[in-house]
């Protein structure tokens, strides 16, 4: 890919397809999806239709809207030059779980995707970026925006889509961790935001998180938040798979069907306690080799006791052979009950409820506040 040359046409068929023969002689099609590539439709890019630079006057703002400028259309340009030198970076040097689409129509876009690694509360699951070259690259650094589906699954990654990080200068830091216009790449960004964002206890990216005494505290915290992550990330997997965003369609269809069983077991073993959040392994182990039971909270255990099912459907509409899989079987919260004149009461953990219940109860047995004289004031029923 020479600087000099016009852009490279896209592939019309991103997803290509091979053939394999397997163990039993059957050929088999295997699709296959480039780490990059360039595409043409750009339809759904979150900064074709918010302006890229913000603090620009009307007139450059103009300029960006329409394509960003002399400086990304003229091939002559340092900063056309620059993003030739981004994409040649991307092409050669991607790690396998990072997968970026740029776009043939508008060179100041690209979309990148990153599997949650193994180890992590954000394991098999699939975090959209999409990502704006200004058009004073590299002077300042590129905009990158999550797509979130509205849910916040880092302290650094926000529902709006915010993404805060000092290699972005969204985030303070250090001098050596800003932006450098002589150095930084946008390969850096993606594997800054998966080894330094989605890691193993995102709690503590949370500023004054664990800074204290009390180590035992602070893990307790940090389990229940990789809870409520892992459940968030979840819920993504089936936003994903109703609205995949464009041009990696396929990309997430093939991921799911793949990493299905894989999920469903992780879900398993996290409500019945077998191992925390985020140490599952794909074959079947647990990478924190505690073999004991940990504890499971039971906000946690209701929350994927209800979303299970929507998982299990929504990977077998994708394609999935889960013919193994069915509903978990999550032990109820703990109750308890207390008999009242031969009626039995249930006291649920939510205090809300269980004093309803009694208060309906008051009013049929004909039960009254007590009286000033310190009497009980209960009707005569007759019994």
């Amino acid at each position: 890919m020479a600087l000099s040359l016009p852009l490279p046409k896209p592939q019309q068929q991103q997803q290509q397809t091979t053939t394999t023969t397997t163990n039993d002689g059957e050929i088999q099609e295997i699709d296959i999806f480039h780490q990059f590539d360039v595409v043409s439709d750009s339809s759904d890019h979150h900064y074709l239709v918010n302006n890229i630079d913000n603090d620009s006057s009307s007139s450059s703002s103009k300029k960006t809207k329409d394509g960003g400028g002399d400086s990304l259309t003229n091939i002559s340009s340092g900063v056309y030059k620059k993003i030739m030198q981004e994409w040649k970076i991307l092409e050669k040097h991607l790690p396998d779980s990072i997968y970026v689409r740029a776009h043939e129509n508008r060179i100041d876009l690209l979309r990148a995707v990153i599997i949650g690694v193994a180890g992590t509360p954000y394991h098999d699951g699939l975090y959209f970026f999409d990502i704006a070259f200004p058009p004073d690259y590299p002077a300042r650094p590129p905009l990158v925006y999550y797509r979130s589906f509205g849910l916040r699954i880092n302290p650094n990654l926000y529902a709006n889509g915010r993404v805060c990080l000092s290699l972005l200068n969204t985030w303070p830091g250090r001098k050596s961790e800003k932006w450098n216009s002589s150095e930084s790449t946008v390969l850096q960004v993606l594997v800054s935001i998966q080894a330094l964002v989605l890691n193993e206890k995102p709690y503590y990216n949370e500023p004054g998180n664990g800074v204290l005494p009390g180590r035992a505290i602070w893990e307790k915290k940090s389990n229940a938040y990789s809870e409520n992550v892992f459940f968030l990330s979840c819920k993504t997997m089936l936003f994903l798979l109703r609205r995949p965003p464009k041009n990696f369609e396929g990309f997430v269809a093939s991921h799911f069907r793949e990493k299905a069983s894989v999920i469903l077991s992780a879900c398993n073993a996290y409500i019945n306690g077998q191992t925390r959040v985020g140490y599952y392994r794909n074959d079947g182990s647990c990478s924190s080799g505690n073999s004991s039971t940990v504890d499971v909270s039971d906000k946690f255990k209701g929350l994927m006791g209800q979303l299970y099912p929507e998982l299990l459907l929504g990977f077998k509409r994708n394609g999935a052979s889960l013919g193994n899989f069915v509903e978990p079987s999550v032990q109820p919260v703990e109750m308890k009950t207390r008999s009242f004149k031969g009626k039995a009461v249930i006291q649920s953990k939510k205090s809300g409820f269980a004093r309803t219940v009694f208060a309906k109860l008051k009013r049929v047995l004909g039960l009254k506040k007590m009286n000033k004289s310190g009497k009980s004031g209960v009707k005569n029923k007759g019994f």
